[in-house]
């Protein structure tokens, strides 16, 4: 039996969730929330942050953490399906807008966004900070002319079939569409394309997601918006 520790609106638990769900893999799943520190997440990972795997299979329990760590371990022991398909070149192009998204993405925008109206609200740090939001949407266009961009010519982020690229794309932006950030409007191609994403049944537990005191957009469960 696998267990998954994570935060719900956490984009790095999403990824993993994400990967367990599309290769059907059971598991169980405990909330936590890392900013309060608690034992059993320091316990399994001294850097105190979500989201950490345990596996038990063969009897010896191992534990993987941090999202790139763990959704690489899936892809091994579970392989099909196949979340990085094709050649050595396609599987290169997946793994850098992953490190896209993971990186640049989670700097220029959560950083600033889920900070200001996620972050800040949950751990009783004030209100968001009017310029840091207008930072972060200004961030968040230009990722969404990156991936529009991209869109005009795969059907996927990274090519023709459904990836870790993908997948982590559509946990980052699925935080920020919760909490109705996302100028979908503007951007077409993006929003077809996340409208494929939601439709997969990998992602229906992600569209039953609330936290308390901070309602989701009322688009967010919609697979047609």
């Amino acid at each position: 039996m696998r267990h998954l520790f994570f935060w719900p609106l956490d984009p790095f638990s999403r990824q993993v969730r994400l990967v367990l769900d599309e290769k059907s893999v059971r598991y169980k799943a405990t909330i936590l929330e890392p900013w309060k520190r608690p034992e059993d997440l320091l316990t399994l990972n001294p850097a105190g942050m979500t989201p950490v795997l345990t596996d038990n299979a063969g009897g010896q329990e191992r534990v993987v953490i941090e999202a790139r760590a763990i959704v690489e371990y899936l892809e091994e022991t579970t392989p099909s399906p196949c979340l990085l398909p094709g050649g050595p070149a396609d599987r290169a192009e997946a793994r850098r807008l992953v490190e896209w998204f993971d990186r640049k993405f989670d700097g220029e925008v959560n950083a600033y966004l889920l900070h200001e109206k996620l972050e800040k609200p949950v751990q009783g740090l004030g209100a968001p900070d009017p310029q840091s939001m207008r930072d972060g949407r200004d961030h968040l266009k230009g990722h969404m002319e990156h991936m529009a961009w991209l869109l005009e010519s795969r059907d996927g982020l990274a090519g023709p079939r459904y990836t870790l690229a993908d997948i982590a794309a559509a946990a980052h932006l699925s935080c920020l569409d919760y909490l109705g950030e996302v100028p979908w409007a503007q951007f077409e191609p993006v929003k077809h394309w996340y409208q494929r994403v939601k439709c997969r049944p990998a992602f229906r537990s992600m569209l039953e997601d609330k936290l308390p005191g901070i309602p989701p957009s009322a688009h967010y469960a919609d697979l047609d918006f």
